[in-house]
């Protein structure tokens, strides 16, 4: 069984996240999501995030089919947290070189294409301007 990490802050759910957990299921058989705590959330994203609550973000994202475990961690990254579970994969999407990305000495990095357009903060800067 081919175990495929991810994390983020998820904050607003968009299609971007979507095509990125599809992907992450497709390439593995069990999908586990780092997930951003509210704490964390504002150091990395400012005192105006996150707008959704650590605990309605995680309850959003096992509601997908793609996911089968989210766990919330508080740190700046999320190493001891890839360390515990020893994914076969990490999954960042960005703009990243593989051997950049946390957890890269633990397990095969894979680096997903952003989905032109969708992102959080533009979406709050979409909402906020109407």
């Amino acid at each position: 069984m081919k175990t495929v990490f991810t994390n983020g802050c998820f904050d607003i759910i968009h299609r971007g996240h979507l095509d990125l957990l599809e992907y992450c299921r497709r390439i593995g058989d069990r999908v586990v999501v780092g997930l951003n705590s509210d704490d964390s959330t504002r150091k990395l994203k400012g005192d105006l995030r996150p707008i959704n609550t650590e605990a309605d973000r995680k309850y959003l994202l096992e509601s997908l089919v793609y996911v089968d475990e989210v766990i919330i961690f508080n740190e700046e990254t999320p190493y001891l947290l890839i360390k515990s579970i020893k994914p076969d994969i990490i999954v960042k999407g960005g703009d990243y070189f593989p051997e950049d990305v946390v957890g890269s000495d633990i397990a095969q990095v894979v680096i997903f294409d952003y989905v032109n357009g969708y992102s959080t903060t533009k979406k709050i800067q979409d909402i906020s301007s109407r």
